[in-house]
């Protein structure tokens, strides 16, 4: 499972980044967007116990 956990905190990591710059442009649309991703990867995250908390 050590692939999936990976990818799974990759997938919150890229998030994370979008979301940060998509509010540091001021771009309400793409706030939204990766919002909803991020909110997505989370709930993924925590359905399957990875941590996505420690060491980013």
């Amino acid at each position: 499972m050590g692939g999936f956990v990976e990818a799974a905190q990759a997938r919150v990591h890229r998030a994370r980044a979008a979301l940060a710059a998509a509010e540091e442009a001021g771009d309400v649309y793409a706030v939204v967007g990766a919002s909803d991703e991020l909110e997505d990867a989370l709930r993924v995250a925590r359905e399957h116990d990875v941590d996505v908390e420690g060491g980013e």
